[in-house]
């Protein structure tokens, strides 16, 4: 699970992925400081694995990990390879989903003026400068795959002829100006071989985007006109805004458990808000979580949701797939009600699923396979 944090020089994007990966001291406040992508690992937060190890001792705990991937600051004309853009557009068409960092303060915390890259603070514009130069890129990959696809269809294989409409109907779409995701999220390519055929193409803006207001330390829960505005834009497209400052958050990074716990009450919040980027990334992915747990280690493994069992068995190890036969299972709640497994089972309440159970969010399983 990989997303690529992207936005204009200057709107705290590294400020926001150091406070994000604990990485120490922030980037210099100049354009293009980031040159080669740095890449850093942040747990998920899930309190429902500190449940599990009230009931079921362990050595170690392996929550989820969003890998975040911070990416160099585009300008506009990055399509055309201004700022080295075309080097960052490429790491871009790697991750999963895209984490746009819009800057959503006049000036830095003590009156600092940090130069805006256009002149003016206006988030709205700034998304737009960065929805045109990726719709740009990926108008330029359709234009430059289109001749030799038409030609590969006319052998009437069926990838070929898939690749080749999905081609054809991404082409009008992005000469308006418009992102791929408006067929995508649409659900105009659902079969497989169109599937894999957007993906091998590697459309950036078939990515599903998290809006990340960067806010000033007066309006952390990101109330104020700019912060509202992006959190329109992002419901407007079916995506997600989460209000951040980046220099709460850096600062929040620095401390010890007892002096976080401090600051967070005395600012009024719950918990630092990039949990909360951590989790919104994840259900933009379309993700939940199933949990492995015996005294080794209680472990949290992503999925899909709709997934089936023997699927998820596999994102363990492709040998629980290929030789899966059921799996024993049963919820955290049925765990805290009953506090072991023993009792869950002399209640009735592990369940024994087979190969077309459809895995729920929360789910706690034994898997029994066979190779």
């Amino acid at each position: 699970m990989e997303a690529g944090i992207v936005g204009l020089p200057n709107v705290g994007k590294s400020t926001l992925f150091n406070a994000l990966t604990s990485a120490g001291a922030l980037a210099a406040n100049y354009p293009f400081a980031t040159i080669e992508p740095n890449v850093g690992v942040v747990p998920v937060p899930d309190p429902r694995l500190q449940t599990i190890c009230q009931y079921i001792p362990t050595q170690k705990v392996i929550p989820t990990a969003l890998h975040l991937v911070d990416i160099a600051g585009l300008v506009a004309g990055a399509s055309k390879g201004e700022g080295l853009g075309n080097k960052f557009l490429g790491h871009i068409r790697e991750v999963d989903a895209i984490c746009h960092v819009v800057r959503c303060f006049e000036k830095a915390p003590g009156g600092e003026d940090i130069t805006h890259v256009t002149g003016k603070v206006d988030p709205l514009h700034d998304i737009e400068i960065i929805d045109t130069e990726l719709i740009l890129a990926d108008l330029e990959t359709v234009e430059s795959a289109l001749p030799k696809a038409e030609r590969a269809a006319k052998s009437k294989d069926p990838e070929a002829v898939a690749r080749h409409r999905v081609l054809r109907e991404l082409y009008p779409v992005l000469a308006e100006g418009k992102p791929a995701r408006m067929l995508t999220e649409a659900g105009a390519f659902e079969d497989t071989e169109s599937k894999r055929a957007v993906k091998t193409l590697g459309m950036i803006t078939a990515k599903r985007v998290l809006y990340i207001a960067n806010v000033d330390d007066t309006d952390p829960r990101g109330e104020g006109e700019l912060a509202s505005r992006v959190r329109e834009h992002a419901e407007r497209e079916g995506m997600q805004m989460v209000p951040v400052c980046a220099r709460i958050e850096s600062e929040l990074a620095d401390l010890d458990d007892a002096d976080r716990l401090e600051m967070l009450q005395d600012l009024g919040m719950e918990e630092p808000a990039l949990h909360s980027v951590a989790r919104a990334a994840y259900r933009l992915l379309g993700l939940q979580e199933f949990y492995t747990a015996g005294p080794k280690e209680v472990r949290a493994w992503p999925i899909p949701v709709g997934c089936k069992a023997p699927q998820a068995a596999g994102v363990i190890h492709t040998d629980f797939e290929r030789g899966f036969i059921r799996v024993e299972v049963y919820s955290v709640d049925d765990l805290v009600r009953h506090k072991t497994e023993k009792a869950i089972k002399e209640a009735g309440k592990m369940r024994i699923e087979g190969k077309e159970y459809v895995m729920r969010d929360g789910d706690v399983c034994h898997f029994l396979f066979n190779v």
